[in-house]
């Protein structure tokens, strides 16, 4: 399900020269959609009354996050009812999305029965694929090794991979092993970002999905990568980088330079604003509140002589 693919389809990397690059994001309920329009990576927004056009060059793919399905607790006492409301809102979309990708904890405790749960509802998500990155939730106990055999084929290292399609090249890193209190990537990993990118032009679109945050985002609870900078600095010679992740259960955008950071918001409950409260832990909202709290919002985009535009939805 998780298999890399590579497509040569698209614009090509050097077909990306002369164009202007506008970023926009857009959040529904846990979702971002990101769409790749003759090398430009705008949002679409569905509802929208101002959809983004598509033709037979797009790319469109959603993203989805911290599912934590085998969660039992009163944040949210059905999280695998949240999770399926979010599907049926990718699939409600209006357009088939060319992949979903969903970034890490995708089960609560690391266990077959909650992979095996996962992976059949993602089977219903109306895309033909399908790629993830482990949170530190699935690498309980075995370090990782059940998530793997279930979602990490023709991966490397501890599951790590890349995928070119429509021009974009894509990363996805996996942070969530050997924690101490930040995310971590290890030498091996980023030795291996160091190669896969080494030959492509500076103004390839780069897109990487990681589950931590790889900004400094609130390192006291654990937001952040602590070998993150390598990566980055490596990133800083392309026009485009786009790093989304999951983990803090809240929406937060933040751009360095040409690098721009979205955390996604979860599909199962919501954690406190960074520093308010004992730590990250799940919030119990007032009854019938909690779809509030996981609902859409929508961020748009763009660098330069762009404008900036937030939209807000409910998970529906």
């Amino acid at each position: 399900m998780t298999e890399p693919t590579h497509d040569s389809s698209g614009d090509g990397e050097h077909g990306m020269s002369r164009r202007r690059l506008m970023r926009h994001s857009a959040w529904f309920g846990g979702a971002v959609i990101l769409t790749v329009t003759g090398g430009e990576v705008i949002s679409h927004i569905p509802g929208s009354t101002d959809p983004t056009p598509a033709g037979s060059a797009d790319l469109r793919f959603v993203q989805i996050s911290d599912s934590h399905i085998g969660f039992h607790g009163p944040a949210n006492l059905n999280v695998a009812g949240t999770f399926a409301a979010a599907i049926n809102q990718v699939n409600a979309l209006g357009f088939r999305p060319d992949f979903v990708m969903h970034s890490g904890d995708l089960t609560h405790l690391s266990t077959p029965a909650q992979f095996d749960q996962v992976k059949q509802m993602l089977s219903q998500l109306r895309t033909d694929r399908i790629f993830t990155v482990p949170g530190e939730h699935d690498s309980i106990g075995d370090n990782g090794r059940a998530y793997r055999k279930a979602f990490a084929k023709n991966t490397l290292g501890d599951g790590w991979y890349s995928f070119d399609t429509h021009g974009v090249h894509f990363i996805a890193l996996v942070n969530t092993l050997h924690l101490e209190q930040l995310g971590h990537l290890g030498s091996d990993q980023i030795d291996f970002v160091r190669k896969d990118i080494a030959g492509l032009s500076s103004d390839t679109p780069i897109v990487v999905f990681s589950h931590i945050p790889l900004f400094a985002m609130y390192p006291k609870w654990g937001w952040g990568t602590d070998d993150a900078v390598q990566v980055l600095s490596m990133l800083r010679r392309f026009s485009s980088v786009t790093c989304l992740n999951g983990h803090v259960h809240q929406l937060f955008t933040k751009t360095e330079g040409n690098i721009t950071f979205h955390s996604a918001a979860p599909t199962c409950y919501p954690f406190p604003k960074p520093g308010q409260g004992p730590g990250p832990i799940p919030q119990v909202l007032p009854a019938g509140r909690l779809k509030d709290a996981l609902g859409i919002r929508t961020v748009n985009y763009r660098q330069g002589s762009h404008a900036l535009a937030v939209k807000d939805e409910k998970l529906t």
